[in-house]
């Protein structure tokens, strides 16, 4: 009789070690499901959050340079300009352009082509852009053609800088360097950035 009640006895506790113990599993499982988060983000948002950035400039070169226009005469003495240069050239992505079908996404990496680098904008600062020196123009006429004729080689020599510089294959490795983890931020996931084939080429 008592060997048939400790067995009993045994049998109750054995019961509920084993329910106190799928409650304490249950407890914690349930917790965790409601702590737990997971970042999800169609293509859709994420287009939408990537193109309201709109133009991400990326590279910006900045030119302080002398540049000399010299007009030779046959009889009067030659006629030339001086003029210090400032400006700056800056490439960017234009987001805008960014489509659905241009973000891919799998578990656990989003696979995003960007549209090319290309010029934002380039240009001459004409506050800090000066003339210093003008000599050998005896009409007034001239000597206006000549420094809009200086201001103009200005303009082309900043654009060759940037294209001799290669600002947009600096904008593509800085894309890397400051864009992706903007958008694992977002994406809460890997991503890998390549580039659309078509090219831009400076002007």
């Amino acid at each position: 009789m008592a060997n048939r009640f400790g067995n009993r006895l045994l049998l109750i506790l054995l019961g509920s070690l084993i329910i106190t113990g799928f409650l304490v599993f249950l407890f914690f499982y349930i917790k965790h499901q409601f702590t737990v988060s997971r970042i999800e983000i169609s293509e859709n948002g994420m287009v939408q959050k990537i193109t309201s950035m709109g133009k991400l400039e990326l590279v910006k070169y900045t030119m302080k340079d002398i540049i000399e226009q010299r007009e030779v005469h046959p009889v009067l003495p030659d006629s030339r300009v001086l003029l210090l240069a400032v400006g700056e050239v800056t490439a960017c992505i234009d987001l805008t352009k960014l489509k659905k079908s241009d973000i891919i996404q799998s578990k656990d990496t989003v696979t995003v082509f960007l549209p090319q680098p290309e010029i934002c904008y380039a240009r001459l600062d004409h506050e800090k852009s000066k003339v210093y020196d003008i000599r050998g123009a005896w009409f007034q006429e001239s000597a206006k053609n000549m420094v809009e004729d200086v201001y103009r080689l200005a303009e082309k020599k900043i654009m060759d800088d940037a294209k001799e510089m290669n600002v947009l294959g600096m904008a593509r490795q800085n894309a890397h360097l400051i864009f992706r983890p903007l958008l694992e931020s977002i994406s809460g996931k890997t991503v890998v950035l390549n580039f659309r084939q078509e090219q831009k080429k400076l002007e």
